[in-house]
């Protein structure tokens, strides 16, 4: 690691300077990272700054972070306002983000340092300001969206609103204030569960989708105990008009987690007979495998595979392969995918080569890998360290990767795998 630090190789540089660190070597490991800083590239005065904060020469981060903040580049900005809120200069922090405020990125950091800083009565006035600015998204007089800037305004002005104790205002603006649900997580359901606020969390559960509110309840449910009222509230969503594609998969998870696996493998079977989303049929898959019902996982496939008139997509078809290699069918699995119309592709051969693997051919799952040296390095990379042979490995990632120029973009999307 030393070696390939010093021949320019980042992340080695980078481990290789926090091992030095933890040995009480600081100033050798800031000497590493040295050459890396003089270019001015922010990740790596990030990991400089990162080093000296965990060895509590916070001043020095916070003057080395200084310059790339007031650059304006915005994780710099981020970064650096964090640092200072930390170590006690919140205020310093909150000021140079208040000209920031029309972005969500720093607006949603602002928010979180003045919740350190006391100064959550200046942060409700700048986002009420921005809330009340909205305009409409359209010139359509029928349209009733809004465009604010920042776009998470209202939802981080519920959030100061909360930590206020202001519980109520809180509420009323994500009920009126458009979407709630950003990555996974309903803002509105997740303030109502906090709350304990139950009754209103299931009624609002029942008409929220995507289905991360009735998630929530469910969650909030399963923690109290009350395994079969998580159940019902998932199974009452998903009897709504495509409510269960929202939530088989967690309902499925749930079931699984107590010990109900047959209804968990039930719920997805029965769903993606009609709905054969590949996300939830390889959920399916892995369940079967999971529990020693490889078989009925290829007959479930095949029926799929019927259904569409004998053709199998690759999305669906690599899901056999693992549940092959468990019925003992592995050559024939290979001899599947060579016969498939995508199997002479780097993703095939990817495919292919881990169940040469895991059935302990890695020579073999090595060579599949080797015909095509473009696109599979970094997984060839380790079934040769899994050979013993690591300075092959290293060879091989060190390679620079010779690729055809793309065709310059007509306009018109492929309907062609990859995507």
């Amino acid at each position: 690691m030393e070696f390939q630090a010093g021949r320019g190789e980042w992340f080695c540089a980078l481990e290789w300077a926090r091992v030095l660190g933890n040995r009480g070597r600081q100033e050798e490991a800031l000497e590493v990272l040295a050459p890396y800083v003089a270019t001015h590239w922010w990740p790596a005065a990030r990991a400089r700054a990162e080093l000296l904060e965990g060895w509590g020469r916070a001043e020095e981060a916070i003057a080395l972070s200084r310059p790339y903040a007031e650059a304006g580049d915005r994780p710099a900005l981020d970064f650096f306002a964090r640092l200072l809120a930390r170590h006690g200069r919140s205020g310093e922090a909150f000021a140079l983000l208040r000209a920031g405020i029309k972005d969500w990125f720093l607006a949603a950091c602002l928010v979180d340092v003045a919740g350190t800083a006391g100064m959550d009565g200046e942060a409700a006035a700048l986002l009420e300001a921005r809330v009340e600015a909205a305009v409409p998204a359209c010139a359509d007089p029928e349209c009733d969206r809004l465009r604010r800037e920042p776009s998470n305004a209202v939802g981080l002005l519920a959030t100061v609103r909360e930590r206020q104790g202001r519980t109520e205002e809180a509420i009323a603006l994500l009920r009126t204030g458009g979407i709630t649900s950003v990555n996974g997580r309903d803002q509105l359901a997740d303030l109502l569960a906090r709350h304990g606020r139950i009754t209103e969390l299931r009624a609002y559960a029942a008409s929220a989708y995507p289905g991360y509110a009735v998630r929530r309840l469910a969650e909030v449910l399963e923690e109290r105990g009350d395994v079969e009222g998580a159940i019902a509230a998932y199974r009452t969503f998903g009897a709504t008009p495509s409510g269960m594609g929202q939530v088989a998969e967690p309902l499925s998870g749930l079931l699984v987690r107590h010990g109900r696996s047959d209804e968990a493998i039930e719920v997805l079977r029965s769903f993606t007979e009609q709905h054969a989303e590949d996300w939830l049929v390889g959920t399916l898959c892995t369940l079967y495998a999971d529990h020693g019902r490889s078989r009925e996982g290829l007959a479930h496939l095949d029926a799929i595979k019927a259904r569409h008139g004998g053709k199998e997509d690759w999305d669906l078809f690599q899901m056999r392969l693992p549940l092959m290699a468990d019925c003992g069918l592995l050559d024939e699995a290979i001899e599947q995918t060579r016969n498939h119309p995508e199997g002479d592709t780097w993703y095939a051969a990817w495919a292919v080569s881990d169940m040469l693997d895991k059935a302990g051919r890695t020579e073999e799952a090595d060579a599949v890998l080797a015909r095509h040296p473009a696109d599979n390095s970094p997984l060839r990379a380790e079934r040769l360290i899994g050979l013993g042979r690591v300075q092959d490995a290293v060879r091989l990632l060190q390679q620079p990767v010779s690729k055809p120029p793309a065709p310059a973009w007509d306009g018109t999307c492929s309907t062609e795998p990859p995507f």
